[in-house]
């Protein structure tokens, strides 16, 4: 099966947990601290790289890499699963606030905060 929008990888992931009885420890506190575990994992290939190296990963590396994404990505995917939140929505209202925050304007090419611009 070929998964190709984030209802079927939620569904999929719902499925995978249930058939294994994982429902009984994805628990919001424990989907978020596994999210922040394989997020910082997701950290330790680009370790010690400089910028232009993070950029130029060699094969291995960046197979690490895709690897920890697919691991935050599922753990998000489950706990949004948990919460019955909507992530595609949540994006769209998150992307709406922060344009209203950074707008084109004061923003670009700046990584000020917004209180700072």
């Amino acid at each position: 099966m070929s998964i190709t929008t984030l209802e079927q990888l939620a569904t999929t992931v719902r499925e995978f947990g249930r058939a294994r009885d994982w429902q009984l420890y994805h628990t919001p506190k424990n989907l978020t601290a596994a999210l922040i575990v394989e997020a910082a994992e997701l950290l330790e290939p680009f370790q010690w790289l400089t910028p232009e190296e993070s950029l130029n990963l060699p094969a291995p590396k960046k197979e690490a890499v895709r690897q920890e994404m697919a691991d935050v990505l599922i753990y998000l995917v489950s706990l949004a699963n948990c919460l019955e939140i909507d992530l595609l929505q949540a994006a769209e209202d998150k992307l709406a606030i922060n344009a209203a925050k950074y707008p084109v304007e004061k923003a670009k090419g700046s990584c000020a905060k917004s209180h700072e611009l």
